[in-house]
């Protein structure tokens, strides 16, 4: 068996506000959803996919995500009003023209190819509590990818715990994990390890990337 030769993009992901900066760079295959580039950061970086997400598209006033409850109201509200003009009268605070403002797109729906080549940089959210904010930069197109999986190439540091409070939280975090004198060393260390903060190991994610996400081959 051999893998089919194939379009994919070199991308760089940054967790934004980190110090010091946490980030991988990784090669994707091209013709992929949003939600395979999603499972791709969780897998990257360490996350654990316990939240909801978002790509924005303020240019486009698009929002690609996995919300279920704001993707139904938006769909409710556009076939709704189809075919009726909003007025003072069937929407008299601007809620209803405020929801249809941005369309909103389900992750496994659309392709990232058009809005990764057009844009270069794109905004990727996951947790909308934490708030943790990622940078996905292009850096390079690739025509003759020979996997069939994402591939980490290199990155630098562990990936926050789970519900830690966004950058602020972690950085709290990182102050009692570090200082062996404070009285809280110990439950904080205990409290990281069940949430399974542990250093990048670019092999063991590489290694996970290869098994979850493969696509098809080609004999």
């Amino acid at each position: 068996m051999r893998w089919m030769l194939m379009k994919a993009y070199q991308i760089k992901i940054e967790l934004v506000d980190s110090n010091p900066l946490i980030w991988r760079r990784v090669i994707i295959p091209a013709d992929v959803t949003f939600k395979r580039l999603h499972d791709t950061i969780q897998f990257s970086m360490d996350w654990w996919d316990r939240h909801l997400y978002e790509f924005e598209f303020p240019q486009e006033k698009l929002r690609i995500t996995n919300d279920g409850e704001t993707y139904e109201e938006f769909k409710f509200y556009q076939k709704k009003y189809k075919d009726k003009a909003l007025t003072k009268r069937n929407d008299p605070h601007g809620m209803i023209a405020h929801i249809l403002e941005t369309t909103i797109r389900q992750p496994q729906t659309i392709k990232i190819d058009r809005y990764l080549e057009k844009y270069k940089i794109i905004t990727y959210v996951y947790d909308f509590g934490d708030d943790w904010q990622h940078k996905i930069e292009l850096e390079k197109i690739i025509d003759d990818y020979e996997f069939g999986y994402p591939t980490i190439l290199e990155g630098d540091g562990a990936c926050p715990p789970e519900d830690v409070g966004g950058i602020p939280g972690y950085e709290e975090f990182l102050r009692v994990w570090n200082d062996q004198e404070d009285a809280e060393h110990e439950e904080m260390r205990k409290w990281g390890e069940n949430q399974y903060y542990r250093p990048f190991d670019i092999a063991f994610r590489n290694n996970l990337l290869k098994t979850c996400l493969k696509i098809k081959k080609v004999k």
